[in-house]
């Protein structure tokens, strides 16, 4: 197919001193960009790149200016993806965002460039907003259309078979001013049993074959494989202190342990767990092979069937994904979960949703998830209503009541307005309530109803992207 763009060559040693930017583009990034020029030279007849925007651990991307055929530049995304990634697994990204992309909140593909195991592919350049930097700005309107169209991405890739496996708001680009949304960054995708895509049907049968997937520790083992074996003929148990066995803090201020265990027997094994359901890890378990599960996505996003390494992952995680950033919309905190570990990240999880239902849910997908207390499931309005500061004050707090003409103290433009005479206080409540321009005073029941479903413990009941967009919270749109 012939290119729309012009095959001017821009000289290396001006792409970076022609433009404006050069003055806040750093020597590093320079440097970078002279590299690549040099990895992939045929760039360098089409683009002038201006500055290097993003870096990842597997690709870095870059802003570059092209000009067109009609006279006129366009900016595009170019993402020069480390020369370490599977070449099927390359392939793969491409393939999900030429049969997806280009519709549908999904970002597509314009062009592909590639020298020996140097991959560039270059994508439409969207402006947009970092969601840590507009989130205490969002008015609740704009929140609804965001975790909309979020669903809208979502539904379409899981009708192609593909799962994600990195739903975060730095891979679903925002340009709050035009209304616009992308998602971005297909490079740790998989495939679904009846996917679409052939090439993440490849990449399925690739991961199998491996060991742990993409070399990924096992957080559930106490020892190493090495050790496994040793600790496995003393008879003694594994004592307080170990991974599987750490103690986290709980939201009521008291220690809490977790740990995550699949008991499974089969036909060669001699012996029968004895752990099961107590606060210790048994010899047999020790001496149990390392589990092979996917294990990919951001810390604080990951769903609990993958924080406990189930191996049976489909497009319930990205739908949890979502419903954690819906979360943070609504509590104004992002990002809300952060943790070190998944038994950490776990613990989190548990003092938001409950220790008790946690422990359901796993159970019904092959895991056991033991907690030394029991934690109870928070109110999620409550929760989010407390952390936006929107729950009623004491009374020796409450500010007087103003004609709305003044900014408040406080300079937010918030003012206290009397509840009609014919309505009573819900019990418990201050008999006035803040007047938000932004709608957050008149958050609906169904926007916490549909927060509810998302970040539903068990993937097998949780609400599907299709199902979510029917939510009653998203009539009109």
């Amino acid at each position: 197919m012939e290119s729309p763009v012009c095959t001017e060559t821009f000289p290396i040693d001006g792409c970076v001193k022609s433009t404006s930017k050069k003055s806040k583009t750093s020597r590093s990034v320079e440097s970078d960009i002279e590299s690549l020029y040099k990895a992939v030279p045929q760039l360098a007849k089409t683009f002038r790149i201006i500055d290097k925007i993003g870096e990842g651990t597997f690709s870095s991307v870059y802003l570059g200016e092209a000009r067109m055929r009609d006279g006129s530049r366009d900016m595009f995304a170019l993402k020069h993806l480390i020369p370490i990634s599977h070449p099927t697994r390359i392939a793969a990204e491409l393939q999900c965002l030429t049969v997806v992309g280009g519709r549908e909140n999904v970002m597509g593909v314009e062009y592909c460039f590639r020298k020996e195991d140097h991959v560039v592919i270059v994508m439409p350049y969207m402006e947009h907003q970092a969601i840590v930097d507009v989130i205490g700005l969002l008015s609740f309107e704009e929140v609804r259309l965001y975790i909309y169209h979020l669903l809208k991405a979502l539904r379409h890739i899981h009708q192609f078979g593909v799962i994600h496996r990195d739903i975060k708001p730095n891979n679903f680009l925002y340009n709050r001013k035009a209304k616009t949304f992308a998602l971005v960054d297909f490079g740790l995708a998989q495939g679904t049993a009846d996917t679409q895509i052939k090439l993440l049907k490849d990449l399925l049968g690739i991961r199998k074959a491996q060991r742990p997937v993409f070399s990924e520790r096992n957080l559930n083992s106490c020892t190493s494989a090495a050790s496994t074996t040793k600790q496995a003929n003393k008879t003694e148990s594994v004592r307080p202190g170990d991974l599987s066995n750490r103690r986290f803090p709980s939201a009521r201020g008291g220690p809490a342990s977790v740990r995550t265990q699949k008991h499974q027997r089969t036909a060669q094994q001699t012996f029968t767990c004895s752990c099961f359901q107590t606060d210790r890890v048994c010899n047999v378990c020790l001496a149990r092979k390392q589990q092979v599960a996917p294990r990919a996505g951001t810390p604080g996003f990951r769903a609990p069937e993958v924080l406990t390494k189930c191996p049976n992952q489909g497009t319930a995680i990205d739908v949890w994904s979502a419903g954690v950033i819906l979360l943070s919309l609504l509590s104004g905190r992002y990002p809300f979960f952060k943790a070190s570990d998944d038994m950490i990240a776990l613990a989190q999880i548990m003092t938001i949703r409950g220790s008790r239902e946690t422990g359901r849910a796993a159970k019904a997908f092959g895991k056991a998830v033991l907690c030394s207390r029991e934690l109870p499931r928070l109110d999620l309005r409550e929760l989010c209503e407390t952390l936006r500061g929107r729950r009623p004050l004491p009374d020796d707090e409450v500010p007087p009541v103003t004609d709305g003409k003044d900014t408040g103290k406080d300079g937010t433009g918030k003012t206290p307005a009397p509840l009609p005479k014919d309505q009573d206080p819900t019990p418990g409540e201050k008999p006035w309530c803040w007047h938000d321009e932004q709608g957050w005073d008149r958050v609906p029941d169904e926007a916490y109803d549909l927060l509810d479903r998302l970040l539903d413990l068990n993937p097998n009941s949780r609400i599907t992207a299709a199902l979510a967009l029917q939510h009653p919270l998203f009539k009109g749109l």
